[in-house]
């Protein structure tokens, strides 16, 4: 006899293609993962993986259970939405995938207070700059800043943000101010490495509507949005951050914006929800209450 957990369980390991990745899923160690998997395969009377080094390839029998078992726990979540929904209330499992810097600093309290308000929901968030190469089977909801490329998905805007070039004013008062982009290739630069982008290539609209970009060279790089905040803001260079992240230090003059008449491409805030999820209550009741806390958007509260 199987259960819903243990077909969420199989699930879990099928998408992870390998013990150790489904054990970091579930939060316990690799170990348990196989006692579990060897005590699944006992009652099932099949083999339902087959081991190769760390990875895990599935036998026509997993493959099977992978495939009729998500098949039947949706149709079960689906049920128990649709009871849900008769008794007026927002219910079930929602996994959200926000970027780390974004996902801590917003969606986390956001998500928080969405699960006071809706006590039947079970949320877990998942924080990650790789969302193009996370599966979509193991998300409902993505948030995401900016533009997603080679996807099919449909993003829905939550909130608008620019990119800004800015520096501490003690770097410019060394340095000067750049007059165009050109000039950033003599000045000390931060990149932030996130998603698969060309962090190094930094593309501007000039005054009369036209294209430019430049390539810099980084003395420094991370990929931690707060560590290069804070190295700008300490004067080790110029960075290229979303305005979410900078707002309050351009505020405060901790930082300054240059090139005032070039625009980076805005990169704003969106989300992502697939296709057969686009129809779930809990789904769209989130979207629906993300794009409410942001607007309007807490980072440009008080510009004038």
């Amino acid at each position: 006899m199987l259960s819903t957990a243990d077909l969420h369980f199989f699930a879990t390991v099928a998408r992870a293609h390998s013990l150790a990745g489904a054990a970091r899923e579930l939060d316990v160690t690799p170990s348990a993962v196989t006692q579990r998997l060897q005590e699944l395969e006992r009652r099932v009377g099949v083999r339902l993986v087959e081991r190769t080094g760390r990875r895990v390839t599935l036998t026509d029998e997993g493959e099977l259970l992978a495939a009729r078992g998500q098949a039947i726990a949706d149709d079960l979540a689906s049920l128990s939405e649709v009871l849900a929904a008769r008794r007026g209330v927002v219910a079930g499992h929602l996994r959200v995938l926000a970027p780390l810097g974004f996902g801590r600093h917003h969606v986390a309290p956001i998500a928080g207070r969405f699960c006071a308000e809706h006590a039947e929901v079970r949320l877990e968030l998942v924080l990650s700059d790789r969302l193009g190469r996370v599966p979509e089977t193991s998300w409902d909801v993505a948030v995401h800043i900016g533009e997603l490329r080679d996807s099919s998905l449909v993003a829905q805007r939550l909130a608008p943000n620019d990119r800004i070039v800015c520096a501490a004013p003690a770097l410019v008062a060394r340095h000067g101010a750049p007059a165009d982009p050109s000039a950033l290739r003599d000045l000390p630069c931060i990149a932030l490495r996130e998603n698969d982008e060309d962090v190094t290539l930094w593309r501007f609209t000039r005054p009369d509507g036209g294209v430019t970009q430049v390539r810099i060279e980084p003395r420094l790089a991370s990929n931690d949005g707060d560590v290069v905040r804070e190295w700008a803001i300490a004067g080790h260079g110029v960075i290229a951050r979303s305005e979410w992240s900078v707002a309050d230090d351009l505020r405060a003059g901790r930082l300054v914006p240059l090139l005032g008449s070039y625009r980076m491409p805005s990169a704003d805030v969106v989300a992502f929800v697939g296709a057969r999820r686009g129809r779930s209550a809990r789904t769209t009741r989130f979207v629906e209450y993300l794009r409410d806390a942001l607007t309007p958007a807490p980072w440009r509260e008080g510009k004038g």
